[in-house]
């Protein structure tokens, strides 16, 4: 029952912090849509990855059939483009880059 709460625990945490990020990408390229919207958009990115993942496993053709997926889905919320949803995309990566170097250092060590 622990371990079902601590997954739980570690999902919701994860969605939240890739909707906080996904926002902020949006923003900084002027999307106006809400953190509802960002939300949607991480839980959709979460369905895509397991998904692709369950039928495909990992490697580069998993990436890239997941990645054009949330490109879709991506560009779908947003209504916008590919290449807007692309850079939006290239932003959240490295936004959520600079997130998981600092994120582990910030409790120090335990």
């Amino acid at each position: 029952m622990m371990a079902l709460f601590g997954t739980l625990l570690g999902f919701l945490i994860s969605l939240v912090i890739s909707a906080i990020i996904i926002f902020l990408a949006a923003r900084i390229l002027g999307e106006k849509e809400g953190f509802g919207t960002a939300v949607f958009a991480a839980f959709i990115g979460a369905i895509i990855f397991a998904l692709v993942s369950y039928f495909l496993g990992v490697g580069w053709i998993a990436a890239l059939v997941g990645g054009l997926a949330w490109l879709i889905a991506l560009g779908s919320l947003y209504k916008i483009g590919w290449m807007k949803a692309f850079v939006i995309a290239v932003v959240i990566w490295i936004i959520a880059t600079l997130v998981s170097l600092v994120l582990p250092t910030i409790a120090g060590p335990l």
